[in-house]
């Protein structure tokens, strides 16, 4: 019987490599993005070379109206969501004093909001066919403050947390939920939070997103809970539950500050 993944935030990076994930193992996708364009030309490379069925909606998640749209568009169109991907997502650097209203609503609107009306849309259909997947993507930012971007990493603090206590919830009726923690990765993200010159990107080897989209696949098929991608990412984690808080928020701050 062939499956219906729903991914957020598909026409690149993680979620991209993803999808092409998911398109290998003949799952049938639904990609949502804000840009028609590549999200187009990502679905005709996906069916032409393995054959399934992709549907694409463009849509702007950090909308109010957006994640209900989305569940009655295809609850309208017959299509049964089986594994769900909350991949969308967006953070910005600057002080939060200074930082435009627009922005910090922005991120908890898609990076928390959205992300939690998703997964109440679509996880009672799953619990009641007793099947059914769903994959929150979060960040080893959500394991400590992150001043320079306090927002998005409370947001990734939010979804690690969620997940964890959601997968608890599910435990029996058939469905799993999975959360991803990559750390610095090579994609989009960083133009748009404007990371780019950070110690961050700059001094530290980021990550592919293909290697963190594999890690959470398996993750994910596994029935997994907490996946952190990558060793270094994996051994900082842990080492984060023993130093003095006061420390890691100042390494924190450190690995944001712009490279002269």
């Amino acid at each position: 019987m062939t499956t219906t993944a729903l991914i957020t935030g598909a026409s690149g990076g993680i979620g991209y490599e993803l999808a092409k994930l998911f398109a290998h193992d003949h799952h049938n996708l639904v990609l949502v993005a804000r840009s028609a364009s590549k999200l187009t030309q990502f679905a005709g490379e996906l069916q032409n070379q393995f054959g399934v069925s992709v549907k694409t909606v463009p849509l702007d998640l950090s909308t109010v109206p957006a994640p209900k749209f989305l569940f009655d568009q295809l609850q309208r169109e017959g299509v049964a969501v089986d594994i769900l991907v909350n991949n969308a997502a967006y953070g910005k650097h600057g002080e939060f004093a200074e930082m435009p209203m627009e922005e910090t609503l922005g991120q908890i609107q898609l990076n928390i909001t959205a992300l939690t009306y998703l997964t109440r849309l679509f996880l009672p259909p799953m619990v009641e066919r007793r099947n059914g997947k769903i994959l929150n993507v979060a960040s080893t930012a959500g394991f400590q403050a992150g001043p320079l971007m306090a927002v998005y990493y409370a947001t990734k603090a939010y979804v690690i947390s969620f997940s964890e206590a959601l997968a608890n919830e599910v435990k029996g009726t058939g469905v799993t939920v999975t959360c991803l923690c990559p750390g610095a990765t090579d994609t989009g993200f960083q133009k748009r939070a404007e990371t780019e010159n950070s110690v961050l990107f700059k001094k530290l080897r980021p990550m592919d997103a293909k290697t963190v989209a594999l890690d959470g696949y398996r993750a994910l098929m596994s029935g997994k809970t907490l996946a952190i991608s990558g060793l270094r990412n994996w051994l900082l984690a842990e080492s984060l539950r023993f130093a003095p808080r006061k420390l890691v928020i100042a390494i924190s701050r450190k690995m944001l500050d712009q490279v002269p």
